[in-house]
């Protein structure tokens, strides 16, 4: 089985990238922190003329009708870019929620395990729910992930599957920017009169945040092709690994400068802090692998 993308799915990749850099770059996303305003609601309907959130809804029902292999590499390339807002949500909900597919509905879901909504203040719809339901603000420690405690949880456990790999899918785009901002650094910081990527143990540092990132990266893929639960499980442990501590590493190459406001190294940290939480916890995807190893086992 050959796991490498073909030339359709890189090229895929890339437009998405470029769609990406122009609309939402450094800038954009500066502003969105500085605004707080998490969802723009005119990215969102640009993403949906690109089909980002109808990739996997049949050409017959208005779709682009590609699979999951696709959706992971696109979302890999949002995570890259922290574009905020619901993302995972909103395609899991094209050709069910009207008008999720084009972008013009935002649509949240019951992804964090219990009463707490992300981005509900921006919400048409919320998947599991009849109805938008009312919430109390709480503090998030993502600025770009609003979060409102709900009376009464609904249920999204029907896309969980799905959400758990698309969100493992953003954690490793994260995860390899990470390891781009970390390096890059490394090049520039100078100590001693020497870029500090030259000392061995900022090396080491570097290395490890690689490794993590590209296992996570493979485990995600495989799961997409697979669709297995327990690949998924894995996948999803991984990337959460893969984003959070690549993250702090990244935050310790870049010393004192890594934890002030200006630098973007705490966003990726703050939203993969939240993502782990989201469609399915650490403690949630050992449990499903422990039951495949028993299952196996007999």
């Amino acid at each position: 089985m050959d796991f490498q993308p073909t030339e359709d799915q890189k090229d895929l990749r890339a437009g998405v990238r470029d769609l990406l850099a122009g609309r939402y770059g450094r800038e954009a996303l500066r502003a969105s922190v500085d605004s707080g305003v998490s969802v723009d609601r005119a990215l969102w309907r640009e993403l949906g003329e690109a089909g980002f959130f109808a990739l996997r809804l049949p050409e017959s029902e208005g779709g682009v009708g590609l699979g999951l292999p696709e959706a992971v590499l696109v979302f890999e390339e949002a995570g890259r870019a922290l574009v905020p807002g619901p993302l995972v949500a909103t395609h899991l909900a094209a050709g069910v929620v009207p008008g999720a597919a084009a972008g013009t509905a935002v649509v949240s879901a019951f992804d964090l395990g219990g009463p707490l909504v992300a981005h509900l203040g921006d919400a048409d719809a919320v998947l599991g729910a009849s109805a938008v339901p009312a919430g109390e603000p709480v503090r998030s420690v993502d600025p770009l992930t609003p979060l409102h405690r709900v009376a009464v949880a609904g249920d999204s456990s029907a896309y969980r599957e799905a959400g758990a790999l698309l969100t493992a899918a953003l954690q490793v785009g994260s995860a390899l920017r990470t390891v781009e901002l970390a390096v890059r650094y490394a090049g520039e910081r100078e100590q001693f009169g020497r870029p500090i990527g030259a000392f061995q143990a900022v090396k080491h540092l570097c290395a490890r945040m690689l490794v993590r990132a590209e296992v996570a990266r493979t485990a995600v893929y495989a799961a997409a092709v697979t669709g297995d639960a327990g690949e998924v499980a894995a996948a999803k442990l991984l990337a959460d690994e893969a984003a959070v501590r690549g993250a702090r590493d990244c935050l310790q190459v870049h010393g004192g400068m890594g934890f002030t406001w200006e630098a973007d190294v705490h966003l990726h940290l703050k939203r993969a802090w939240v993502r782990a939480e989201q469609w399915r916890t650490a403690a949630q995807a050992e449990e499903v692998l422990a039951r495949e190893l028993l299952g196996s086992a007999g």
